[in-house]
């Protein structure tokens, strides 16, 4: 098959301008220039016409469990008023429900150019019951032990058992131990042996807000006085910030993907500064969610400058209004409107790829590459050169006409 447009944004070289691209089976074999690339004997061509073709975007954290949600938690005055009530819906949800806002969110994503997404589940029991995924999926699985009365070894073991029944080319697992204030060190130490046994992705929520520092650093606040009102064990309050309670005590640490870090204190980036590049975690920021809870702003400059791979996700629609990875990015372009449009794209595609161990292979358009591809209309943009079609597709607030996931077209 061999894909022709207006522009070619591999995103990890330089743009090809009235460009084409031959995909066999589920990768792509060349990209180059039209005229470069002559179709084959009973080649099927495909011509996007004044469109840029770019990698497929990988949302790096999202909750499709909560994809029904959307405005029905209003801006909460507290981090712990918004986690009481997504409790209280949460128990009120059947499994109809839990499938039906998947179902939702998977068609939402799609819509606005998605080709892989990472999900975290609290009921992974149910996702039998949907039908295989369009989109490529990681479906991290939450696990949580200090409100429940079972063993860290028994959610590790629960957790083993599922994901060695599930076959599908298109889905991988990992874990997720929700965050510190749900999970203890040991369930953290047990999924990072159980995730390196099996090659397994791990990912948690730290830093996620004020009152988690609080709880941590300050043995007070409103999510510590609610979670010792559940009867959780407070011995690890007041004596480290959250992120730095995890790192020191080896819960988590490279490759780990750490959603938010939205409320870091200085001895956390004296901390990040002493690691080196090739000991630091990657980091995922949610431009929507960040916004509706009010946290301090996002530390995306010096973050980046100490060496962080820093993704973008959507996190859920019970804090978002919208699972579209470029409105993420309109959102942090006003925050950094020093990021160029390569830069931004960039946060969706080459640096989530890196977080899911995927470099080569995901977030570009390069030979040998998996044929996840989505094609964005420039609209009357014929003259535009680079840089200016990769602003176009960061400001294009439309759903994708064309999108392709491991060889198979499937927008259209």
């Amino acid at each position: 098959m061999l894909l022709r447009a207006r522009t070619i944004l591999p995103l990890n070289t330089p743009a090809v301008e009235d460009g084409a691209v031959r995909v066999e089976g589920t990768r792509i074999m060349e990209v180059g220039k039209r005229a470069d690339l002559a179709a084959h004997s009973g080649e099927e061509i495909i011509e996007l016409g004044e469109s840029v073709l770019l990698p497929g975007l990988i949302n790096a954290h999202c909750h499709l469990e909560y994809s029904t949600l959307r405005h029905a938690i209003a801006p909460p005055n507290s981090f712990t008023e918004w986690v009481q009530r997504i409790n209280s819906i949460k128990r009120q949800l059947g499994p109809e429900d839990i499938l039906t806002a998947i179902s939702r969110g998977f068609a939402e994503a799609q819509r606005y150019g998605t080709t892989s997404i990472c999900s975290m589940v609290a009921f992974p029991d149910l996702l039998p019951q949907l039908p295989s995924p369009e989109l490529r999926t990681w479906w991290f699985y939450e696990m949580i032990d200090v409100r429940h009365r079972v063993t860290s070894e028994e959610v590790v073991a629960g957790a083993l058992t599922f994901f060695n029944q599930q076959k599908d080319p298109l889905t991988q697992f990992g874990l997720n131990p929700h965050a510190p204030y749900t999970a203890s060190l040991l369930l953290y130490r047990l999924a990072h042996a159980c995730a390196s046994q099996n090659g397994m992705l791990l990912t948690s929520h730290v830093a996620e807000s004020i009152e988690e520092t609080e709880m941590f650093a300050g043995a007070c606040g409103a999510l510590h006085d609610f979670l010792e009102g559940l009867g959780r064990p407070m011995h690890d309050c007041g004596l480290d910030t959250p992120f730095g309670w995890l790192w020191r005590n080896s819960a988590v640490g490279p490759d780990w993907i750490l959603a938010h870090l939205n409320d870091l204190h200085p001895s956390d980036f004296s901390l990040l500064e002493t690691l080196g590049k090739e000991r630091l975690p990657h980091v995922v920021h949610c431009p929507a969610s960040h916004a509706y809870f009010r946290h301090p702003p996002f530390a995306f400059t010096k973050l980046s400058g100490l060496g962080l791979n820093i993704c973008v996700g959507t996190d859920s629609l019970a804090s978002a209004d919208s699972l579209s990875l470029l409105s993420e990015l309109r959102m942090l372009q006003t925050n950094e409107p020093g990021l160029s449009p390569e830069d931004l794209l960039a946060t969706v595609t080459l640096a989530p790829a890196r977080a899911l161990r995927q470099e080569g292979q995901l977030g570009c358009v390069s030979p040998g590459a998996l044929a996840d591809l989505i094609a964005i209309p420039l609209d009357g943009c014929a003259e535009k050169n680079a840089q200016q079609a990769a602003e176009a597709c960061v400001g294009y607030k439309g759903w994708i006409p064309w999108m392709m996931v491991n060889g198979k077209i499937i927008v259209t």
